[in-house]
């Protein structure tokens, strides 16, 4: 149906009988000429959208509170696929069970945390209690959690244009 449907996918119709890689026509240019009035790429700028992330008494929280809002991105443990977990730990990130959060160092210790603390984690609507900060390689300012435990805590936007959920930049509380 692919090579009856899409223009320039005619080759998959026969993959099984010929079991040849193939490359989509007019995908490769090996001249820089294009399909324009000048034969020139089309380029525009697209701005790049200022972010912001929400403070802690956004999220509800009392101004007393002790803690820092990173960006939550959701990730699979190594061990993982989509969403069957084959083992709980995620030894290549060096996150022991899957109820952690990886952090930067800098970012923990700018919020009083240490490795190994257990925290509250808040998204937008609701929360896990007890997990537990584990340092690694990951931006200042982001965190990473896995799915599809964490999905709990939030409802992730929904792109208009293609409808996709934002599960890679989720304001989250992280709290004690």
């Amino acid at each position: 149906m692919i090579a009856q449907t899409i223009p320039g996918y005619e080759k998959i119709g026969e993959i099984d009988e010929t079991k040849a890689e193939f490359t989509i026509d007019g995908r490769i240019f090996h001249k820089p000429e294009f399909a324009t009035p000048t034969g020139k790429a089309q380029m525009f700028v697209t701005p790049i959208p200022k972010l912001t992330l929400p403070s802690l008494d956004e999220f509800g929280l009392p101004s007393t509170t002790k803690g820092i809002v990173l960006v939550l991105g959701t990730g699979r443990s190594y061990a993982q696929h989509n969403t069957v977990v084959y083992k709980q730990g995620d030894y290549y990130r060096g996150m022991p069970h899957r109820n952690c959060i990886l952090m930067n160092a800098m970012d923990a210790r700018s919020a009083n945390f240490h490795e190994h603390q257990r925290v509250t984690v808040l998204g937008n609507v609701g929360k896990l209690e007890q997990v537990e900060i584990i340092y690694g390689q990951i931006r200042q300012g982001s965190a990473l959690m896995f799915y599809p435990e964490v999905n709990v805590i939030f409802s992730a936007p929904i792109d208009d244009r293609c409808g996709t959920p934002a599960f890679k930049r989720v304001p989250v509380a992280i709290y004690h």
